[in-house]
C-alpha cells in the first residue's frame, strides 16, 4: 500500500491531520478484536467439515490466512512505529520484508478477491464445470496461478530488482522500491495489479446481483435461491467492504498515473492511505457476519457463557425456609 506514497515528490506526512498517537489508538482498538475474530472464523472454516469442503470458502480461507499474517507482523510494527513518534532505526532486510508485506500482500488480497467474484458466477450458474475431472482446472489452478504470479513478480520487484532500492528510516515503510520510479513499470503494476482487480470486483459483483435477481423471478429458469443465497450475500458483503476502502486509494492512484501534480490532493491521499489499512482489520468481521452458520455458533457460545454465569449454588436461606414451612391442614 506504500508504493504510491513513496514515489510522490511531496512529503505526505507534513500534510497529515491525524497524529501518530491518534493513528496508534485508531488501529490498536481494532487490531486485538480483529485477531480474535480471525482466529475464530479460521477455526470453524478449517475444522468444520462442511465449511472446509465448500468451494466458495477456499478463497476466503486463503484471504483470512493473509489477514492473520499481516495482523501479527505488519500491524504490531506499525503500532510500535507510531508509539515511538515515527522514530525507529531498522535494518535494510527488515525494511524490505516490511515493504513486501505492506505492498505485495495487499495486492495479493485484491487479486484473490477479484478472482472470487469471477468464480462465484461459476459456482452458482455453471456448476456443471465443477466435476471431479474439471475441478482442478476450474477451481484450484487459478488460485495456484495467482499466488505463484504474485510471489514471483513481487519477489523480483522487492528483493532482486535491476536497480538499487533506496532506504529511509524516517518513513514508516522505510524502503523506496526503485522499479516504481520507472513510470512504464509503475503504470503497468498499478493498472494490472490494482485498478483492474478493483474494476473486476465492481463489475462481477454487480453482475452477480443482477443475475441472481433476474433468475430468481424467472419460473422457467428458477434458481434455488436458498442454496445460493449464502454465497451471494458473502461475496456482496465483502465486495462492499473492498469498494468502500479501496475506492479512495484507486482514485488517487489513477490520478497519479495520469501525472496529476503531487501538490494536488495530498490531504485526500493521506486519508486514503490511512483508511486503506482497515481492509485487513475489518475483513474478519465481514466474513463472520456474512456466514449464518458462524453467527449461530457465536450466539450459542455467548448463550452458554451466560448460562454458566447464572448457574450457582442454591442459597442456604432457601433451604432453611423450606425446612421451616408449616404444611397446610
Amino acid at each position: 500500500m506504500s508504493n504510491l506514497t513513496i514515489n510522490c515528490n511531496v512529503n505526505i506526512s507534513s500534510y497529515e491531520l491525524i497524529s501518530s498517537i491518534d493513528k496508534f489508538w485508531l488501529y490498536f482498538i481494532f487490531l486485538i478484536p480483529s485477531i480474535i475474530c480471525t482466529l475464530f472464523v479460521l477455526y470453524y472454516f478449517l475444522f468444520d467439515r462442511t465449511l472446509r469442503h465448500s468451494l466458495n470458502n477456499h478463497v476466503i480461507i486463503v484471504l483470512l490466512l493473509t489477514v492473520l499474517f499481516c495482523e501479527i507482523t505488519q500491524y504490531p510494527w506499525m503500532l510500535y512505529y507510531y508509539s515511538h513518534d515515527n522514530i525507529w532505526q531498522r535494518s535494510v532486510i527488515f525494511c524490505l520484508i516490511w515493504g513486501f508485506i505492506d505492498g505485495a500482500v495487499y495486492t495479493l488480497q485484491l487479486l484473490l478477491f477479484a478472482w472470487a467474484t469471477i468464480e462465484r458466477h461459476i459456482l452458482i450458474f455453471h456448476d456443471r464445470l465443477l466435476t471431479k475431472k474439471k475441478r482442478f482446472l476450474v477451481h484450484h489452478l487459478p488460485l495456484i496461478v495467482i499466488i505463484l504470479y504474485w510471489f514471483i513478480f513481487y519477489t523480483y520487484v522487492y528483493f532482486y530488482p535491476p536497480c538499487k532500492n533506496i532506504f529511509n528510516n524516517s518513513q514508516m515503510v522505510c524502503v523506496t522500491i526503485c522499479l516504481f520510479k520507472s513510470f512504464p513499470f509503475h503504470a503497468f503494476e498499478t493498472l494490472f495489479n490494482n485498478i483492474l482487480p478493483s474494476l473486476t470486483i465492481v463489475i462481477f459483483s454487480v453482475a452477480l446481483f443482477v443475475r441472481i435477481v433476474r433468475q430468481k423471478h424467472r419460473i422457467q429458469q428458477h434458481i434455488h435461491w436458498r442454496k445460493y443465497r449464502k454465497m451471494t450475500i458473502q461475496l456482496l458483503s465483502i465486495s462492499v467492504l473492498y469498494l468502500l476502502i479501496t475506492t479512495p486509494w484507486a482514485i488517487i492512484t489513477f490520478l497519479r498515473i495520469c501525472r496529476l501534480s503531487p501538490d494536488i490532493g495530498v490531504i485526500f491521499e493521506s486519508y486514503a492511505v490511512f483508511i486503506s489499512y482497515y481492509i485487513v482489520l475489518l475483513f474478519p468481521f465481514v466474513a463472520l457476519l456474512s456466514l449464518p452458520e458462524l453467527r449461530i455458533k457465536l450466539k450459542r457460545i455467548s448463550h452458554l457463557q451466560r448460562q454458566k454465569r447464572c448457574v450457582g449454588p442454591e442459597p442456604v436461606i432457601g433451604r432453611n425456609a423450606r425446612n421451616n414451612q408449616i404444611p397446610a391442614h
